[in-house]
Parts: C-alpha cells; structure tokens; sequence
C-alpha cells in the first residue's frame, strides 16, 4: 500500500465501464472527430514518383548514408533519402519527424515532404497543411545554403518561415532536413567540408580623430547614403497586392521616396565632427564595452514611423550583421536635435540608436542598414518590403584582431540552450527563491500579509513568465513520453530539447522528494496559478463561492486518478491516441496557443478557468491527470514540513474548515496528494490569535500572571 490514506469506492465493473463510455463520450463531443485519427505513415516511393516526374529508374535504397538514385536513361536525375536513416532527431513529442528530401545531382532541393509525425501540437490544433507548406519552402534551396527558421535573411543565411505554435517542431525539422542533406551532399562530392574562422571582434580606436567638413566625410564613406526613388520602392511592390496602393504617378516617380545617412556615432572622427563636444560626451560617455551608437538623418519616408508608441519597437528599421537583426526600442532611442558639422544639409529626423552589447556588433566587419516600407491593403493586413543599404568601416578607424579557428558547431541541444539562456536563468532564479520560501517557511508564516503578497506575486510570474511567455506548461503527455523512453531506447536529448520543461520536471522531482507533489501544483502549475488568482480576484470583490461537501468532495478526487488510467492504457497501444485525449488538459489552449484554436477547446478552457470565480481549482481538485500522476509518486516524500498539533481535529476544525480546495480532512490529517501547499494551514497553526489551542494556552497564561503575588522584602 502506497503512503497515506488510500479512497475505498465500492464500483462494480459496470460502472467503471459506463464511467469509461462516459469519458470517451465527453472528449468525442468536446473536440472535433477528425482531430481523434492519426494519418498512417505514407510511403517513400509514391512521394519520390511525383518529385521526379521524368525519372526512367529509381535503385534501392543504399550505401553510408542510404539514398535513392533516380536516372533518366544513363543520367542521374537526383537522389532521395529520409531523415530518419541519417539525421534522427528527437521533435517535441519525442519522436523524430521522419521527411523524404529529394536533391538534384547539383545539390539543389527538389522537396521534402513529411512521411510520419507525432506531433501533438500538430495533431490537435494547428492543420498538418501548415506543416506541408514549411517543407514546400525548401523547393529551390541549395544544400551549400545556410537556413534559419523565423527572423529575416542576411548574408550567407536564408531565413525561412516558421510555424507560430510549432517553434520548436520547425527548429528540428530544419535541422534534420539540412543535417542530413550536407551528410549526402559531402558524401556524393557535391560539396566539400569545410573549416570555418572566427573573427574576433574589432574595436574603435579612441584616439584617432581627425577634423572634417560633411563633403569629407561622405565622399570617404564614413557616412554613407541609403537613396530610394518612388520607381524603385513602386517596383518592388509589383506583382503583389499592394501593387497600386499609394503608388506615385509617372511625373513622380523619379522623386525622392527616402533618402536617409547612417554611421556609427562613437567613431570619434564622425561623432566629434558631427555633433557638438557637449552632445557627443552626453551620448558616448555612458557607453560600456561592447556597446555602440548608430546615427540616422533622414528626409522623406520616416525611419520611425508614425505608429512608432512608447515602450514599443521601432519596426521600420534593422541593423544587420552576420546571423543577427538587431531591432531598436525606445530606451535605447535618442533625437537629435542639431548638428554642429559644416554644410549638413537639412534632415526631417536624426536619431541616435544605442547597439547592446549582448548583440556583439562587430564595429570593422561589414553591415546593413535595412529599412522596411509597408503598404496597407486592409484594415489590419499589409505588406512589407525592404531596402538595405550597406556598410564597411573605414580600417583607420579600428583595430581588427586576427581570425581564430573556431569551436566545433554547436548541437541541437546547445543551441536551443543558448537561445532560452536568459529564460533559464530567470526560471533557475525564480526555484531558488521558491526553495528559500519553503525552507524557511516557519518564519515567513508568521508574518501573514508578507507571505500572501509573496504567494501571489509568484504566482502572476508563473502565469505571464512561465506560462504565456516560456510556454512552460507540464502535461500528462510528458509523463507517458518518460516512460516509454524508460521502456525502449533512453536518451537525456529528448528531454532536453525543451529547457523549460526539463529544468521544470528536474524541480519537480526534487520538491516530491522534500515535500511532496504539492509544491508543483501550488507554486509552479501555469494553470493553477491561473486558477487561483481568478479565485483571490472573486473572493476580492465577494463573489458568493460554492463548496460541495467534503463526503461528495473526497470521492470526486477519484476522477482524476480514473482519467488518468484510461490516458495511461491508451498510450500504451498509441501514444498519439493518447496525446489527442490528453486534451482534457486546457493547458495547450490556455498557454502554448494562447487560445487561437477552434471554440471547443476555447469553450472548455475558458469554462474551467471562469469555475474558479465560484469554486477555487476545481480542474486540480477532481480532473488533472497530471496532478494524479504526481501524487502516485507522493509516498516517495522524505519529510512532513507541514506541522500539526493533537488537537487538530479533535476538537479544532479551523485549518479544516479555512483550507480552500478541502485538503484537510475532518479529522484533522492534511492528505498530501491533494494539497497544494498554500501555506494557509501553517499561517494559522502559528498564530496564537486564530488557532484554538494557542489561545487557550495564551489564557492560561496569563491567568497565571493575573494570580501571581509579588515577592516581598523583609527589612533586616
């Protein structure tokens, strides 16, 4: 028998069958029936047929790596391979996205499509033809390309578009594309492999400066020009649908569309000449290592932009360098007012724009200025171009070190690590202080309007940090996931894809073995936080809340452990089919999706969520799955950091009756799979104003000193 007091229900096995119908019945009405069949794996040959229509012969699948030859009589049309056989990367649910990669015998990318997947997230909330249009991106590709998803091109890389919802399914798929094409494409010949240098980076010399007027400095190119005509901008919307939306007419199309000068401030020989020497020390001094000032006067289309708002991004410009675009907010903005160089010609805008130095800006290597011009076409639709303008620094203002070998490549797992590094760090922040919380919580306890501000400020970070921004959101699926890797092939990498979610599941599997699977749900559930805090809101403004009796209470806990069964049984015959059911779970709609999916599942989130303005976590209390397959693992807690006294109970019921989600039962014993370790409990147990026998013993306490007789002093 597992610890703690273990729910008799006397059911035969007709109603656990009913029960069963009854929950299948639910989530078939609930979600749409399309959404409860998997696709079966497509075959590769049909696929490799339509991508090379012509093709007279078509060997086996062969060789290290195995591919496919395709031939046309003696000539050789193309190979095709899957990523499975050369790149098996593990996606988001754990399993690789197996895709068929046609190349032609340059190194030029027929197609991919998709032959098998496991997604969830594509399985149950974004359409699989999202999916077959980012593979249909890799048509006309080159293998020697270097490709990103999401963000935009700049030099020696092409960015491709992800799927909004799917990032890190896309981060894979490209990976595994590109990984296993330069494998065929280096071990064909077609491209040979390469050692990359690293340049370091440059600095600028603080000490060269030399005095010059503003012909000398745009003839030498320290200040350089971006120049578009009203042709150029209308041309580069042709052929779209913002063709003829403001288009100039044929008198104005050789007019001035933008006409904007660009440098870099904190050159000496540019900042000292263009401004004055009060102007360029107020905006150079506060300058720490790494960081630069971009200059940019204009005339004509503005680089602001009119709908340019506080605290918002400047959206109509970049600065390229490398694989970085760098965009400008406001507190890294400031406007120029006047120039103090001879013979500037008048500029509508001057603005200055400080360069951060996380974004590790190469002052001597080479850069683009890219301004974005967008027409409207609707109410809220539009459409972008852009116009780039680039840069070289000029050698005698920088010293330049010399090129280093670089580093092997990073992985997969380094690289998705390094991208949520800041994420990381504050999610590693926020356990550390929930870890002092719950070591020293016998002091805060004892000062209760502290300890309340603190509970809900965690809680709003874990709904907005964790939840909406992090998408750090636990799932039952994550559970059925670890243990079909502990039954087939284990491997830290398929858990590590997500930094979020294992540093997440590494803290839930310390604080189940310090305090229970309680400190989860309470504390670091993006979805209970939510729950909670809509309830404080109602119980704020005195919303009236209903409270079953504990009787009728105590046995709906038995459903969660019920749903989770049937989760369970079904994922072991199809994980897939599970993942699908698992969508009682409101956590993919309320935060991966943000609610952008179709009404049923909007319908049930927002149900569960509006319940707590009457019923505090009622989803937590009789429906998570997730929160059962915690508590399974509740008797491997080593210690009972909740105190309580012999009296509690026996008589006293105030912890009892104040607990919120009725975790305390009549007798007085905290059931610790069903607390959420609020700290309600122990606010009470400490306080000698509120818990009965610390009251009476206060009174005893000083009846005592009421009846006490002074000493008297006897004179000698």
């Amino acid at each position: 028998m597992l610890g703690g007091r273990v729910l008799l229900v006397n059911v035969n096995l007709n109603n656990i069958k009913s029960l069963i119908l009854f929950l299948s019945l639910l989530l078939g009405m609930a979600f749409p029936a399309a959404a409860l069949f998997v696709s079966p794996a497509k075959p590769a040959m049909p696929e490799i047929q339509a991508l090379f229509p012509t093709a007279s012969s078509i060997s086996e699948k062969q060789g290290e790596p195995a591919i496919w030859t395709v031939h046309q009589g003696e000539e050789v049309l193309g190979y095709a391979f899957e990523t499975n056989d050369i790149a098996k990367i593990p996606a988001y649910s754990g399993e690789p996205v197996n895709m068929l990669v046609a190349i032609d015998a340059k190194g030029q990318y027929l197609g991919a499509k998709v032959l098998e997947h496991h997604e969830p997230i594509i399985l149950a909330g974004i359409p699989e033809t999202k999916l077959w249009k980012f593979t249909d991106q890799y048509q006309g590709l080159n293998v020697k390309d270097r490709i990103k998803v999401g963000g935009n091109a700049s030099q020696g890389t092409i960015a491709i578009d992800g799927l909004s919802g799917a990032t890190v399914t896309v981060m894979v798929m490209n990976v595994a594309i590109t990984k296993a094409a330069t494998k065929v494409a280096q071990s064909l010949g077609l491209i040979e492999i390469k050692k990359g240098i690293i340049q370091p980076l440059s600095t600028i010399k603080p000490d060269v400066f030399a005095k010059a007027d503003w012909q000398t400095l745009t003839g030498d190119g320290s200040i350089r020009k971006l120049y578009l005509k009203r042709a150029v901008v209308d041309d580069a919307f042709m052929g779209t649908e913002a063709e003829h939306v403001d288009e100039a007419s044929a008198s104005q199309k050789q007019d001035m569309f933008a006409e904007i000068y660009y440098a870099l401030l904190d050159v000496p020989t540019i900042g000292k000449n263009l401004l004055s020497e009060a102007d360029n020390a107020w905006l150079v001094d506060p300058l720490v290592k790494g960081e630069h000032l971009l200059v940019l006067m204009g005339n004509g289309y503005s680089f602001k932009g009119s709908g340019y708002v506080r605290g918002g991004i400047f959206d109509r410009i970049q600065l390229h360098q490398g694989d970085e675009a760098i965009s400008f907010r406001d507190l890294e903005h400031n406007r120029l007012t006047d120039l103090a160089i001879e013979a500037a010609p008048h500029f509508a805008e001057m603005s200055v724009f400080r360069i951060q130095a996380h974004y590790e800006f190469d002052p001597g290597a080479p850069w683009q200025l890219e301004l974005l011009v967008r027409r409207q076409t609707g109410p809220i639709d539009s459409l972008f171009t852009s116009f780039k303008g680039e840069y070289q620094m000029l050698p005698k203002y920088v010293d330049t070190p010399a090129a280093i070998i670089p580093e092997p490549e990073r992985s997969l797992i380094e690289q998705v690590w390094f991208e949520k590094r800041y994420e990381v760090i504050a999610l590693s922040i926020m356990i550390t202080v929930l870890l002092l919380i719950l070591f020293f919580q016998d002091v805060l306890v004892r000062h209760p309007t502290f300890i309340h501000n603190l509970r809900h400020g965690f809680l709003i970070a874990t709904v907005v940090l964790v939840g909406w921004t992090w998408g750090g959101q636990l799932s039952v699926v994550n559970v059925f996931t670890f243990l079909q890797s502990l039954m087939g092939n284990f491997s830290w990498d398929l858990f590590m894809l997500d930094p979020i979610i294992f540093i997440l599941w590494a803290a839930v599997a310390v604080t189940i073995l310090l305090w229970g699977r309680a400190v989860y749900c309470g504390w670091l559930c993006p979805f209970g936080a939510l729950q909670e805090l809509v309830n404080q809101f109602a119980r704020f403004v005195k919303i009236p809340q209903f409270e079953l009796p504990f009787a009728v209470h105590e046995r709906l806990w038995a459903i969660k452990y019920l749903i989770l069964l049937v989760l369970f049984g079904v994922s072991l015959d199809s994980l897939a089919m599970a993942e699908k059911l698992a969508e009682i779970e409101p956590f993919k709609t309320t935060f991966l999706l943000k609610f952008d999916r179709e009404w049923p599942f909007v319908l049930w989130a927002s149900f569960l969520i509006l319940l707590n303005l009457v019923n505090r976590k009622t989803f937590c209390r009789y429906l998570c799955p997730l929160g059962a397959a915690l508590s399974v693992s509740n008797s491997a807690r080593l210690f009972n950091w909740l105190k309580r006294r012999e009296e509690c109970g026996t008589p006293c019921k105030t912890c009892a009756t104040e607990c919120e989600i009725q975790a305390i039962e009549p007798n007085g014993v905290i059931n610790m799979r069903e607390c959420h370790y609020c700290l309600d409990c122990q606010i009470t147990y400490f306080n000698d104003e509120k818990c009965p026998p610390l009251k009476k013993l206060a009174y005893k306490k000083n009846k005592y000193k009421e009846h006490q007789i002074d000493a008297v002093n006897v004179a000698s």
